[in-house]
């Protein structure tokens, strides 16, 4: 029995998110056989919309697996909805995106022994490039990869920009839009199994899960995505944001 058809907290979240949701949105699925039904796995998206997390945790709802998420910590702190958060096993980030608090810790590990699915958005933040293609990556999603020994999903979508623009906090509830969401292979990370978790090994892993995410995206769109990837760090701007 998949983790999805047993009861919990997931199934009121869904009774209320999926049919609003449902109003607004067409999810068009794209290779979304790719996406494992079992076992651990850290499902890495591209981000450029405030309400991505809300497309992308219906959208992971839809093929299969139940979507957590990296939560910053002091968010789980948050009446209500800190006990929600908690409930459907969200990880807690202490600020600076560190995952090696003991909650941290003891929350990844559970992705392993209960088989469970993580959504981290690689980019840290809203991507700043000027048209919207995924910007330089940081080692959050890899580094919980390597460590715990699980794979890397890459997922890309593209139309939740015209449900919500980005920077926006205006949702665009008509007329009905249109998402697509494609599902890639698992990003190949053998070469760096073993290595010291040094910045070389994070970066260079990085960037291949963030080359996946990128291709995934130029299907999509028809396009092809700048040689050169976006670097906040090279244009002043700042890259706070989630993990």
């Amino acid at each position: 029995m998949s983790e999805r058809s047993k009861p919990s907290i997931f199934w009121l979240l869904g009774a209320i998110a999926l049919p609003l949701m449902g109003l607004m949105v067409k999810f068009r699925f794209h290779d979304r056989e790719k996406m494992p039904q079992t076992g651990a796995v850290v499902i890495t998206p591209n981000h450029y919309s405030n309400i991505d997390p809300v497309v992308i945790g219906v959208a992971t709802w839809y093929l299969g697996r139940l979507p957590r998420f990296m939560a910053k910590a002091s968010i789980l702190k948050v009446p209500v909805l800190g006990w929600i958060l908690r409930k459907s096993g969200q990880i807690p980030v202490e600020r600076g995106g560190s995952t090696r608090s003991s909650a941290a810790l003891m929350a990844a590990k559970e992705l392993v022994t209960k088989e469970r699915a993580v959504i981290v958005y690689p980019e840290g933040s809203l991507t700043r490039d000027p048209d919207i293609w995924p910007m330089r990556g940081k080692s959050g999603a890899v580094r919980l990869a390597l460590e715990l020994g699980i794979p890397v999903v890459p997922v890309a979508h593209w139309g939740t920009q015209n449900l919500m623009a980005r920077y926006s906090k205006k949702i665009n509830v008509f007329p009905r839009h249109t998402i697509d969401v494609k599902v890639g292979d698992p990003v190949d990370l053998s070469e760096f199994q073993g290595k010291p978790l040094d910045n070389k090994t994070l970066t260079a892993a990085t960037t291949k899960v963030m080359d996946a995410i990128t291709a995934l995206l130029e299907d999509l769109r028809g396009e092809k995505a700048p040689a050169t990837r976006w670097n906040p760090a090279e244009h002043n701007q700042s890259e706070t944001g989630r993990f």
